[in-house]
């Protein structure tokens, strides 16, 4: 049976991807996930931010990425979140240079500023995107929120100025209020795989009409979420919240459950039934998705 996919060019064992968290930031971590089955490995990001403040940052995070991409097996993908286009061009250069087989811009920031209009934030990100692409050789990935007025365009976009794949969505962690204090505090919450939906349809819509790779983030707990976004056109499926709970050999379940699927069915190999579900097989996917939203609406969410 052949579960190998592709993915930014790269070739990959398998769909199921390690995303960043803790267990990706150091060497320890990222062994234990590529010894327990990962088929590439998104290291935590370098935040510009978190370097201004602390130089020696960086430079564990490029000797953890040395060590990993010379340890070999599998692909060491970088993740980097800058915050000047200055940054984000040297960081991306120094990531290639310490051996990462891909770079994962991570454009996370929330566009506070009300006089900042969504044109401006839009070729803000294109604009990082051809910077960095200008200067490294290795291929590119962009990390998206679902966050922007016409996300087809947006990440039409991208994929124009060099983006060689989409990571669908980054997830925004929100603060809470401590009563007792009055003060903001942190309120991580892991994924659940109703968080889905989102990156599921927008992939299904997306699968087939960009020339871009694929991957899938967001609320992969089991096999059957796996199963879900491939079967929309991912080329990758990545994981964080499951292997925190449940430890770097959770990825060993999802894959036997992948494969005990498709033996079920009789499938040889992922090609044969990823992006089956893809809108881009329909005449008109607004139309689905317009009937499937009636549906819901006028069933009261009764299946």
């Amino acid at each position: 049976m052949d579960l190998s996919t592709s993915y930014l060019g790269l070739e990959l064992k398998h769909p199921i991807v390690a995303s960043p968290s803790p267990l990706t930031r150091d060497i320890d971590g990222i062994r234990r996930l590529v010894d327990a089955g990962a088929a590439a490995v998104v290291m935590a990001s370098v935040f510009e931010q978190q370097v201004a403040a602390d130089s020696d940052v960086l430079k564990e995070r490029l000797e953890t990425l040395r060590q990993a991409s010379k340890q070999g097996g599998v692909p060491i993908i970088a993740s980097l979140n800058g915050e000047t286009l200055a940054g984000w061009v040297d960081f991306a250069k120094q990531l290639e240079e310490a051996g990462a087989s891909a770079i994962e811009l991570d454009l996370y920031r929330v566009p506070a500023d009300p006089n900042e209009t969504g044109q401006v934030l839009e070729q803000g990100y294109v604009d990082i995107l051809r910077a960095v692409k200008a200067q490294v050789h290795v291929p590119v990935a962009v990390k998206l929120s679902p966050y922007f007025s016409a996300p087809a365009n947006m990440a039409k976009q991208l994929v124009e100025a060099g983006a060689d794949g989409l990571v669908l969505f980054n997830r925004f962690y929100e603060g809470d209020i401590d009563l007792e204090s009055l003060l903001f505090k942190s309120d991580f919450q892991l994924s659940t795989p109703y968080d889905i939906r989102l990156p599921l349809m927008w992939i299904s819509l997306l699968s087939g009409r960009l020339d871009a790779s694929l991957a899938a983030t967001s609320g992969v707990w089991t096999y059957e979420e796996v199963v879900k976004y491939l079967l929309v056109g991912a080329d990758a499926v990545m994981t964080t919240s499951s292997l925190l709970k449940d430890g770097p050999q959770h990825l060993g379940m999802l894959v036997d459950g992948l494969r005990a699927w498709m033996e079920s069915r009789g499938l040889k190999s992922v090609g044969e039934f990823k992006g089956r579900l893809a809108a881009a097989h329909l005449d008109d996917p607004s139309a689905f998705m317009h009937a499937h939203y009636s549906d819901i609406l006028t069933s009261g969410g009764k299946g």
